[in-house]
């Protein structure tokens, strides 16, 4: 399986169960599962009391009817977090992965601590989070959201802030999209005898209570908490599916067997799960893979087997260093394999493997950018561009081996035809300058030496020289003055050799020189590109938590509740703030070049 090719799992597998201790672990084969997806993931998880149906739906989901467990009894079925990875059926080259929570409230384990870390790992890893609860959106059920205000102390954003210092904004970039599930629901959707929508009705049942009394305070604090760390909210209400007698073999009912309404409803339902779930993101709008969520919930996990508060912006901060480590190795190995698959043997030119190594480079800083993320200052970015060099002089040097190596057996293969002691006699000499200038020429016109044709040709001529001068000594037939002659052009000829390979060696020098300064501006090229496109994501992220403030804001004038309204300004000041400098930042403050 490609790193970008989709996992589809046949059944689900439990992703964060309890020991026998109570402490929560993530299973090794569902980690291994998520390591191995390299598309962003949409993530769906779902939470509710146990006994709820949270199952039959997710099964819907997964396009099946059967998969994570139903059961028919009053005892909850799910136990911890069950994963189930299918490609999506909406988004092209994404994962959608469902999880499912065990059910809250489970009089037979009776553990509150337990419950809420389930809840908030659920509302953590998810891009989706579904609530799902029977009847209606009454008081009771609202409260039974408790567990959405004990988030915060359960949380932390900043490593840097105290807990009272966090605002509901820090949050806000960190929580999904919240969809309220309402199951066997029996009232008419109607609001002071006017027809309304099943949003209409959550927006209705949220509202707050006005006053300072105890119940007010405590009517209000899950509404604030939902308000202000979903601000996307939707609903969906559901009729009951079948009689109780057909409930209890639901797996084995076709929709025929259901009321046409529920069954219109789950397909209302899933429509909007597949159209607006968008994937998994990081703070900074940086998509998660499926490796990256793996990782994620292996550092939440953790953090609470220490016993300490799961902190979200030290949580992506290892999960960047994890990534992009990865990211190096991973874009330092492309490069490897593309130099090693375009350069055979070795290179005519230099200039010939620079522009090899060019598109190899480019490549590789590709898919690091693509791979890598958070790399502040780039750490990563340049100790990828170290490696890159030193592979690629280490290719320079292999490739200038294997040219001397080639060049000195072709030389050798030609000197070997030659008697070299039928050249000790009178005349000797002239005969002897024939065949090498001969042998000389026959390896000049011969292809594929490489860039060390010129050096290698050099030694080989040094090497002969003794020799040949020991041939002109013995040629009785030329005068002291030929001699002399003879040893001057024998000179010139060596020191033309040199400055030929003098300046080869400079031009490939000079190539060296120019790939490195390619390299820099690509590796700057892309920094741009992406610091430009983080800086957008960085916009629109801030720029959707400000709109969603607003809408806060205005909501509660609406209420009545002018003195929360205010509160509020400081928040929203500050976000616009954060907006501005996201702006400002486009017209190349604050870029960090390499």
């Amino acid at each position: 399986m490609s790193q970008e090719e989709s996992v589809e799992m046949q059944k689900p597998v439990c992703l964060i169960d309890s020991e026998s201790t109570g402490k929560l672990q993530v299973n090794q084969e569902a980690l291994n599962i998520l390591t191995s997806i390299r598309q962003p993931v949409v993530v769906v998880s779902i939470v509710g009391m146990y006994r709820t149906g949270k199952s039959y739906l997710m099964n819907r989901l997964a396009g099946k009817n059967t998969g994570f467990a139903l059961g028919s009894t009053i005892q909850s079925e799910t136990k911890g977090i069950w994963m189930w990875c299918v490609p999506h059926p909406y988004k092209k080259n994404h994962t959608l992965v469902l999880l499912d929570t065990e059910g809250l409230g489970d009089v037979e384990k009776g553990d509150q601590a337990h419950d809420t870390w389930i809840f908030a790992l659920a509302v953590l890893l998810s891009s989706t989070f579904v609530y799902n609860s029977m009847g209606t959106i009454n008081n009771e059920a609202v409260m039974s959201l408790h567990y959405v205000t004990e988030l915060t102390e359960h949380i932390k954003v900043k490593s840097s802030l105290e807990k009272e210092e966090e605002t509901a904004s820090n949050f806000t970039r960190f929580f999904p999209a919240f969809v309220w599930a309402v199951r066997d629901f029996t009232l008419e959707l109607k609001i002071g005898g006017q027809q309304v929508t099943a949003d209409d009705y959550l927006e209705n049942s949220l509202k707050l209570m006005k006053g300072h009394s105890k119940q007010a305070v405590y009517s209000n604090a899950p509404r604030e908490c939902i308000r202000n760390y979903f601000p996307s909210r939707k609903c969906f209400v559901f009729d009951q599916p079948a009689s109780k007698d057909k409930l209890r073999i639901i797996e084995q009912l076709t929709d025929a067997d259901l009321e046409p309404s529920f069954v219109k409803q789950t397909a209302e339902f899933c429509s909007y799960i597949f159209s607006h779930s968008n994937a998994k993101t990081i703070t900074g709008g940086f998509t998660a893979t499926g490796h990256m969520l793996g990782n994620l919930a292996a550092a939440y996990v953790e953090a609470i087997r220490n016993g300490s508060v799961p902190c979200l912006e030290n949580a992506v901060l290892a999960l960047s260093q994890i990534e992009n480590s990865t990211a190096v190795e991973q874009s330092l190995a492309l490069y490897r394999q593309l130099l090693g698959e375009r350069v055979k043997l070795h290179t005519e030119t230099q200039e010939e493997l620079s522009r090899v190594h060019e598109g190899c480079l480019k490549e590789a800083l590709e898919f690091f950018m693509k791979r890598s993320f958070k790399d502040e200052n780039q750490v990563y970015q340049k100790q990828l561009m170290e490696r890159i060099k030193d592979e690629y002089d280490g290719k320079c040097s292999e490739n200038a081996v294997q040219s001397q190596t080639h060049c000195a057996a072709l030389l050798q293969q030609l000197w070997s035809k030659l008697d070299h002691e039928s050249f000790m006699r009178p005349g000797g000499y002239t005969d002897y300058r024939v065949q090498m200038d001969s042998i000389i020429q026959t390896y000049k016109g011969t292809p594929g030496k490489g860039v060390q044709a010129d050096q290698a040709l050099e030694i080989f001529v040094k090497e002969k020289s003794d020799l040949g001068a020991s041939i002109l000594s013995a040629d009785k037939n030329l005068t002291e003055q030929e001699r002399r002659v003879k040893e001057e052009e024998a000179r010139a000829e060596m020191e033309r050799f040199k400055a030929e390979v003098a300046k080869r060696e400079q031009e490939d020098t000079m190539k060296r020189l120019e790939d490195a300064e390619k390299a820099h501006r690509e590796n700057e090229r892309q920094l741009m590109e992406r610091m430009e496109r983080e800086r957008k994501a960085a916009l629109e992220e801030n720029q959707r938590v400000l709109d969603q403030r607003l809408k806060e804001q205005r909501a509660l004038m609406q209420e009545g509740f002018e003195s929360r309204s205010k509160m509020m300004e400081a928040q929203i000041q500050s976000l616009r703030q954060e907006v501005a400098a996201s702006r400002n930042s486009g017209d190349g403050g604050g870029c960090v070049l390499l």
